[in-house]
Parts: structure tokens; sequence; C-alpha cells
């Protein structure tokens, strides 16, 4: 594996995933904390600006810029952070984080930022139970992340602050605050009106099959009837023995 290049002013989109894809990182109060608070520990330590934060059940994603070209000690140290914080919560003892390098991808222009932005859908990404951590939604807000220290895990006399607050910031660099803002905006109308069209079209599908018969209305469940998948057995079934050259004792249904 070649060794990567680690070059000062450069916006970064990292991604890392638990161990086995596992929900080691499910949402509760607990856990949203903690992520918020070594994610901000770990970029007031490097100097790094966080720009988008987002963290799922199984993994996160972060869209940073580091000006000092200290994006790897800034990712070692809020993975130790984490991995350590969240195994003692859990009850855990092996590893959290999956064995693959972390995934750390150079955004080369602003095009790039509104097309790797983690979770878009910044009111919906924001409640849904898989996303809980959506850190676009305060920077369209202006406000910042704030977090307490875990007392699971950290001593309440420990060196570590007792609180930490960071503010998500748009880098000069990037361009006008005012320009992408009003771009990521648009950008999450239009996943939303995606996300409200592909809902409009599963419910047709839905309301389609359950005319032809094809659901269990008793239940309320969008499941395929148990009648229907038994007779269809037998009918698959009895193909098959025709094609064997045998005969088969007919079911009375």
């Amino acid at each position: 594996m070649l060794p990567r290049q680690v070059l000062p002013r450069q916006f970064y989109l990292i991604t890392r995933r638990c161990c086995q894809r596992q929900f080691l990182l499910r949402p509760d109060p607990a856990t949203n904390n903690v992520f918020l608070y070594c994610l901000m520990d770990a970029a007031l330590r490097c100097d790094i600006d966080v720009l988008l934060p987002c963290a799922m059940s199984n993994h996160y994603h972060a869209v940073i810029y580091d000006r000092e070209g200290r994006y790897p000690e800034f990712i070692e140290h809020l993975h130790k952070l984490l991995a350590r914080s969240q195994n003692a919560l859990r009850g855990r003892w092996e590893n959290f984080w999956s064995c693959e390098q972390t995934c750390v991808v150079k955004l080369v222009d602003r095009a790039g930022l509104h097309r790797d932005q983690p979770c878009p859908g910044s009111g919906r990404g924001a409640s849904s139970p898989l996303a809980r951590v959506n850190g676009l939604a305060a920077l369209l807000a202006g406000r910042p992340l704030r977090a307490k220290r875990p007392l699971h895990f950290f001593r309440p006399n420990g060196p570590m602050p007792d609180a930490l607050e960071l503010p998500l910031t748009l880098p000069p660099e990037l361009g006008p605050a005012g320009a992408v803002l009003s771009e990521l905006r648009e950008r999450v109308r239009a996943v939303e009106l995606e996300l409200d069209q592909g809902e409009a079209r599963a419910g047709a599908r839905r309301t389609t099959a359950a005319r032809r018969g094809g659901l269990d209305r008793a239940g309320g469940a969008d499941h395929v009837s148990l009648e229907i998948c038994a007779r269809r057995v037998h009918e698959l079934h009895r193909e098959r023995d025709v094609k064997r050259g045998r005969s088969r004792v007919q079911i009375p249904t």
C-alpha cells in the first residue's frame, strides 16, 4: 500500500466504519455526546476545521479542512478516543473499528463538497434513526456543536475539559460563505424532493399490490399472504414432479 500524500490547506471527506458493520454507533444520548466530544477534542487539538460531520449507526463521515497537514494525527486521536469510550459504554473489549484503512477522499473543488456531503437531507437526516449526528442542519442554522465530558469513560477530575463547543465554519478558501450556504440549501431541497418522489412511487406500488390482493390487509403489514405463498410452493412442487415423471398426491386447498 502506497503512502498517502499529506499537504496543508486541503479539504477531505473522512469515512470509517465499525468492525463487521456492527451498529456500535447506534443512536442514544450517550453515543451522540461521545461522538461530538471526541470529534471536537481532536479537531481543536490538531487545528482542523470541521465543516460537515455525520454519524450513522455503523460508520461516520466528516468533511474537514486541514490547514497544517495534520489530518493523520486528527483521525488517530479521534478513532482511538472514540473506540475506547464506546467500548467502555457498551462493555466491549474487542476492536471497535474495521481493520480496513480509513477512507480519506480529497475534495478538489466546491462541487465535490456538494456532491460528497454526508446526509444531504438536513431535516430528514437529523431525525433518521440511522443518522443522528448531522452537521448540515447545524451549519445551515449557524449553530455550534456542543458536548459534555462523558463520565462513563473520562475521570471527573481528569485533564479533559468539562464541556466543548465548536462552530462549524466555512473557510475562506471555499469561497464566499453566502454562496456556499445557498448552494447547500439548493442541494438539500433537490434531495428532499427526490425523497418525496421516491416515497410517492413506493406508496403507489403498495396501493396497486393491495388492490390486486397480493398483500395481507388484515394485519396491516406489507407482506405477501401466507396462503398465496403456500399455493405457489405447491404448484412448484407439482411442476417439478411432473418433469421427473412422478405423480403426486393432490393436497386439498
